[in-house]
């Protein structure tokens, strides 16, 4: 682990300061797109990982971004449910025209476009979580707290049952 040093990395830092959020951006020399991976480099739980899944409504062609725990599935019903129409795949080109990053690195504030955003309220079970720091390979603690605030974003019942 050692401090951002990616200008996209550099400035998700800028965001969190200017935000009033004090996390320190970090990177690794292995890549975190996984929330295995991350969990893995950072030494915490799988579930600490907030991951983001961007999905792609169908009609209207919107990104919709669900933060979720890293051990959780996303409920894409729920969350077309709370959108309001159904919910298509989100590939690789769409996430970074959306949101300005790549998979794996997608973090929950400081998209490119303005996205539909929900948060895992499975997250508000600890204290701290990680979260991506737009790339592969970098990250940052924060509260759930600051998450929400990041993110304007409400906590919903988005996991998949079983």
């Amino acid at each position: 682990m050692k401090p951002a040093t990616h200008p996209t990395a550099l400035r998700i830092q800028r965001l969190l300061t200017d935000a009033q959020v004090k996390s320190d951006v970090v990177e690794f020399e292995q890549p975190t797109r996984t929330s295995a991976e991350a969990a893995a480099a950072i030494g915490c739980t799988v579930a600490e990982i907030a991951k983001s899944v961007v999905f792609r409504t169908k009609e209207t062609n919107q990104a919709v971004v669900v933060v979720t725990s890293g051990d959780n599935r996303v409920s894409e019903k729920k969350v077309a449910k709370l959108v309001g129409e159904e919910l298509g795949l989100a590939y690789a080109d769409f996430v970074r025209e959306s949101t300005g990053f790549v998979i794996g690195g997608v973090p929950p504030f400081g998209h490119a476009n303005p996205v539909r955003m929900f948060l895992d309220a499975d997250l508000q079970r600890f204290q701290r979580v990680w979260a991506a720091a737009g790339t592969p390979f970098a990250v940052f603690p924060l509260t759930p707290a600051e998450l929400a605030k990041l993110t304007g974003a409400a906590w919903s019942d988005i996991r998949l049952e079983g």
